[in-house]
């Protein structure tokens, strides 16, 4: 049971990093990328051959990032000057590319036979009896500070706010601005409970995976380091100057023209930073699988990609991790409990979760349509 919930957490932790380069682009940005598997594609690809060659993974990993987000300058610079629908139909066209290369280049990729047995990191590390405790202490610090994430979240969700988003304060009797707070709702509430039970829940299962010491656990605390890396840089970027500009843009690109601002330089940027976190992911990705073929980098990835920033909140990184958690966590419910309700074919078993998460989508569109954890004032949707 450890060593299935300890997958589901790599998968969840790859998946997040993978959206979490989809919401720099498009939820940050307003970049449509359906393409997005193309730069997992290749990042993949890059780690695992150079790595099989002889070449250090601290060398194959950075060649596979600076390669996916060569990837992104490429199909920038063709598309980016002109409509935002020609972006989307390029990176559609680029993903296909990408795989049919993969699949038809054997003197490159192998083919269709795929590529296994290529060195996978830390699996030499960690035998001795040092490791454990040390993995769990890191374990504990990372998941220690995501508490404190939240706790910040929660407390500043509660903030009144005015109709663009800043904050309401009046003044106290010591003339100091005193912040109103709303009531809690429910919906609030409950989901500060339900985040509190599922963190508390992945801290035991790695916990337990960690001190087991299998090459997975490492994985997981390599994924989830990694993970807590690239979301603490792009908070810090989105804050940012650079962030505000790529926002700006977002919401109307010609007043950031007009405000003296390239605006194709930063798009160019963002589509390339987020193709290289893209590959990142995909060298996790890699190493989860230990096996790899053209066949394993379908579209279905760059839609999973979508529903997990859609559902988590767009131009939100929190909601992007949120929405991996929750995207995984209904594959693994589905996964169990469908026999039981409806038997059916695995065929028709995985066509029926598809069509139900389609409808989840429709119906989280209508309701809520910035996502669970997104705000209405930076909904970039239908722009």
């Amino acid at each position: 049971m450890v060593g299935y919930l300890t997958l589901l957490m790599i998968l969840t932790g790859t998946y997040a990093l993978f959206g979490l380069g989809l919401n720099l682009q498009w939820g940050l940005t307003g970049l449509i990328n359906f393409g997005h598997v193309a730069f997992m594609t290749v990042g993949a690809y890059a780690t695992v051959l150079l790595s099989s060659a002889g070449v250090s993974l601290w060398v194959a990993v950075p060649v596979g990032v600076g390669l996916a987000a060569l990837l992104g300058l490429l199909i920038g610079a063709s598309t980016l000057r002109l409509r935002e629908d020609y972006l989307a139909i390029v990176t559609i066209g680029a993903s296909e590319v990408v795989r049919l290369v993969a699949l038809n280049e054997e003197w490159l990729t192998r083919g269709p036979r795929g590529v296994y047995g290529y060195p996978l990191p830390l699996s030499e590390v960690g035998s001795g009896p040092w490791f454990p405790p040390i993995a769990i202490a890191v374990w504990t610090g990372i998941f220690g500070l995501s508490l404190w994430q939240g706790v910040r979240w929660f407390r500043r969700s509660l903030a009144v706010r005015s109709r663009h988003g800043a904050a309401v304060a009046e003044l106290g009797t010591d003339g100091q601005p005193v912040r109103r707070r709303r009531p809690v709702s429910v919906g609030r509430l409950a989901l500060a409970v339900v985040s509190a039970i599922a963190a508390t829940g992945f801290y035991g299962v790695g916990v337990a995976a960690l001190w087991e010491n299998s090459y997975r656990a490492r994985l997981l605390l390599l994924v989830f380091l990694t993970l807590a890396v690239v979301y603490w840089q792009l908070e810090r970027l989105a804050r940012s100057p650079w962030g505000r500009v790529l926002k700006a843009i977002r919401e109307d690109e010609e007043v950031a023209k007009a405000l003296g601002k390239n605006a194709f330089w930063y798009k160019l940027q963002s589509l390339m930073l987020g193709g290289a976190i893209a590959g990142l992911a995909g060298a996790f990705f890699a190493w989860q699988q230990s096996f790899i073929n053209p066949d394993v980098f379908v579209p279905l990835l760059t839609f999973q990609a979508w529903i997990v920033v859609v559902v988590g909140g767009a131009g939100n990184n929190a909601g992007t991790i949120l929405g991996a958690v929750i995207y995984w966590a209904y594959t693994a419910l589905t996964r169990f409990a469908l026999p039981y309700l409806m038997p059916m074919t695995d065929d028709r078993e995985g066509a029926f979760r598809v069509m139900t998460i389609g409808l989840i989508l429709i119906v989280l569109m209508m309701t809520r349509p910035q996502g669970i954890l997104g705000s209405k004032d930076e909904l970039s949707l239908g722009r």
